[in-house]
Parts: structure tokens; sequence; C-alpha cells
């Protein structure tokens, strides 16, 4: 009898465990900071890599808002009333196999819906799709304030006017909607001041839809990237063969949710092949700063240290801010040291109106920084960007560039630099830019100089470079 009262109670607990999973969903972090910008932002994008769990995220804070059931944990958006919302995927079969299956359980097996997110007892009706076995058209759920929320399902592959529904309040693209059927879907929330969200592999490139979220700054909008390496379920074993099974021009897509960018990309080298650990610079190691201008678009300024006898390059510090004057920026910088040097393009000639006609190299000069006595160029007086690149891309091929792995900006930049019909695509790449000024300018690079030194003299408009 024993016995048999010990497999009861291991039954019980195993139905009431999976007809209520949403009370022991536990996000990683990256699936709780997508979650949490929901309180602010209209517009979310989780960019992730394969199987580490988007689409259940999605699936999840839909089951919350449906069911107004919210854990302790919760800082997210909140409906206190029964919501309207859209859920789909790209066509019937992907919606009913990915967003279906994790929000009611099992397509095939209608005796085990309510062991998907939401819960069994939140479960008040749905209505099957036609034409598509096992495929479901709506979900009725029961929310906790009294009232039912419903869900309408649908697919791309339906086209624009399919996702033309009356208003609602919460849509969720699971995987990389149309242009044209996410601007719908958008449009369905303008009247409740409801929310979107998509779950996704960035395996179409830099699609509209994703260059909307990547370079296309906003305060309503949000992007989290989610790799292999912040998976918990993962273990590191798994993740290396996990790795080693995607195709080398799918690789950055698949294990770090990274734009598929192809014969494009400027720079096809991989992460691990640049990044290094933080290391303490020799003194005798010369150093520089180099720094690109931008107002709309942000400044940007890193540092670059110089192994002489290996002839390698490390970039040690990274800076970026947009709408910000040379005073803020001077003041984040000047910490870097005084005395470094810094190289500048050739639109530091130039003047503002925010610097009373004062060019703006002389402004930074004017704050402090040691700014070089000329603009950023190769010995023969050259400022060609392809030979800047060139010399870049030999120097990562070649291990004599190398990057700090925790800037973590740069390497957004770097993963998105990209061509467009040959030409550079000169949008999110600051960073870079004031990278490649360095690289051009090394030569100029200094060592600090001892506490018994003096600083070199200082010329009108800045210190001799």
């Amino acid at each position: 009898m024993l016995l048999r009262e010990r497999l009861d109670l291991a039954s019980e607990l195993k139905r009431r465990f999976d007809t209520n999973r949403l009370a022991h969903y536990r996000p990683y972090a990256k699936q709780k900071d997508f979650h949490a910008a929901g309180r602010t932002r209209r517009e979310r994008l989780l960019r992730a890599a394969n199987q580490v769990g988007k689409t259940l995220a999605g699936a999840s804070e839909m089951a919350m808002h449906l069911t107004g059931r919210y854990p302790d944990w919760w800082v997210g958006r909140r409906f206190e009333r029964p919501i309207t919302a859209m859920a789909g995927s790209e066509s019937a079969e992907l919606t009913r196999d990915g967003a279906q299956r994790l929000l009611l359980g099992p397509p095939s097996d209608e005796a085990q819906w309510g062991t998907g997110t939401i819960p069994a007892a939140a479960l008040v009706d749905r209505a099957r799709r036609s034409g598509v076995t096992d495929a479901v058209d709506t979900i009725v759920v029961r929310h906790a304030s009294g009232g039912n929320a419903t869900l309408l399902l649908k697919s791309y592959d339906q086209g624009r006017r399919k996702w033309q529904a009356n208003t609602v309040d919460v849509v969720w693209f699971d995987e990389e909607p149309p242009e044209d059927v996410y601007f719908e879907g958008l449009t369905r929330t303008n009247a409740t001041g409801g929310i979107v969200w998509l779950t996704f592999t960035p395996l179409l490139g830099m699609s509209s839809v994703v260059r909307r979220f990547l370079l296309e700054a906003s305060p309503d909008r949000h992007d989290t990237n989610m790799t292999i390496e912040d998976a918990e379920h993962i273990p590191p074993e798994e993740q290396a063969k996990i790795v080693a099974s995607y195709p080398a021009h799918e690789r950055e897509a698949r294990i770090k949710g990274v734009p598929t960018l192809g014969a494009g990309r400027i720079f096809p080298v991989a992460d691990e092949d640049i990044a290094c650990d933080s290391i303490e610079i020799p003194d005798h190691w010369p150093r520089l700063g180099a720094m690109d201008f931008g107002w709309d678009h942000p400044f940007a300024a890193v540092e670059l240290a110089w192994d002489r006898d290996a002839d390698a390059i490390y970039l040690t510090k990274a800076y970026r801010r947009r709408e910000a004057t040379p005073v803020i920026h001077a003041a984040a910088l000047k910490p870097w040291g005084d005395w470094l040097p810094w190289m500048w393009p050739r639109d530091g000639h130039r003047e503002t109106l925010e610097g009373a006609g004062k060019a703006l190299a002389d402004q930074f000069s004017a704050q402090g920084l040691a700014m070089h006595g000329a603009h950023a160029q190769f010995d023969d007086g050259s400022v060609s960007v392809e030979a800047g690149l060139m010399e870049m891309l030999d120097r990562m091929q070649t291990g004599r560039l190398k990057v700090f792995r925790h800037l973590s900006e740069w390497f957004e930049e770097f993963r998105l630099y990209h061509r467009k019909e040959g030409k550079v695509v000169k949008e999110a790449d600051d960073l870079m830019a004031a990278t490649r000024y360095g690289v051009m300018m090394l030569r100029h690079a200094k060592t600090e100089p001892k506490p018994t030194q003096a600083r070199p003299p200082m010329r009108s408009g800045g210190w001799m470079g």
C-alpha cells in the first residue's frame, strides 16, 4: 500500500506541475531583461540564438497577460483586465508547432491541452482552424480579474490583411515577420497603447525589421540579445558540439543572434578570434586615443595600446554617447589620462554653432584633451577608408588586433558592420570609425610620462603632436 500511495502522490504532483507550468517559469537573466523592458517600451525584440528559450519566453509572457497571473519577480507591463491578443509565425504549421504548442500543449493530443504555459484551470474554450490539422484559431482564457481574454492565432503567409483585426492589446511575432505584417500588427495596438514583441533568430540578415531595432534608436523600442552562452540548460561541452554543427556562414546568427550578413560583412572574423581578457598594459607600451565626432549619431572614442615587439594592438577602452557636448565627452575621457594623445577625423576642422564658431577639435582641446596637431591620415597624407579597413582586417586575421572582451558596444558594431552594393554602410559604425583613425595614426602613440617628467608644451588649439 505504501508504494501505491507514493506512486499516486508522484502522479498527482506531476499532474499539478504539468497543468500549471506558468507558476514554475524561471527566466534566465536575458529573458528577464526582455520581460522587464516591456514596462516602458512598446516594441521589443528578443534576438536570440537557436534553442535558448526565446519562444518559451514569448509564450510565458503571453500566458501572464492572458491570465493576469504575474509572479512575484515580475516587473514588466501588467494588464489588470481581460485583453485581446494576437500571435503567429511564418505559416499555420509553424504557428501550431511553435507558439500554440508552448501555450496549450502537444497539438496532436487534445487531452494534453492545458499542459503548456496557459494553466489548464484558466482555459475556457478554443476554436480549431479549418484546413490545418490540429491547428487552433482562437483561445479563450479566464483572466484573474474576472471575464475572459482572447488570443487570435495567425500566420504570416495569410498576408497583411489577415492581421487587420480590431484593436488589440498585445501582439507576439514568433519568428521574424515581413515588414508589412509587422507594421499591421503594430498598428492594431495604436488605440490601446498596447505592446508588441518579437522572438527570433535573425537568419534573414539585416532586414528592415532587424534594422528598426538595431539601427533606428527610439525610446519606444528595446533589443535584447541572448546567446547560446546565456542558456543555462545547455552545458559548455554541449554548446561546443552545437556550435561545430552549424555551417560557418550561419554560426554567428545561430549561436549569438547576430544577423547573417554573409559576403556583405566587412570583417568576416569570429568574435573569439580577436576577443581577449583584460590585461594590465605595460608601462613601455605606447597608447593613443581616437575619436569619431557625432551628435545625431553617437560620438565615439577608443583607446589603443601598442605592443611594439609583436606589432600587436590592444583595444582597451570604448566610449559611445549621442547628443552630448564636448564638455560632457571630455569629462568622460579625461580619466583615461590627460597626457593621452587624441586622433580625430577631418570633420574636426568643422565649426559648430554650439562651439560659437570654434572648430570641433579645438573645442575638445579647450576641455583639456591632448588633441593631435592634424587630422588622422596615413604617412603619405591620404585618408582612404578602404586602406584603413584593410589594415584592420589584416591585423585581425593575423592575430595583431585584440579587443578586451567586455567591450560589448564595440563588438555590437563589429558584428553588424557591413557593405551594401559594395559600399560601406555608414550606420552604427561610430566605434569602428574611431578604431580606424587610431590604427591609421598608430605611429603617434606615446608612453605615459613618468611623474617627474613635465607635460609637453601646449600649442594654440591643443597639445603638440
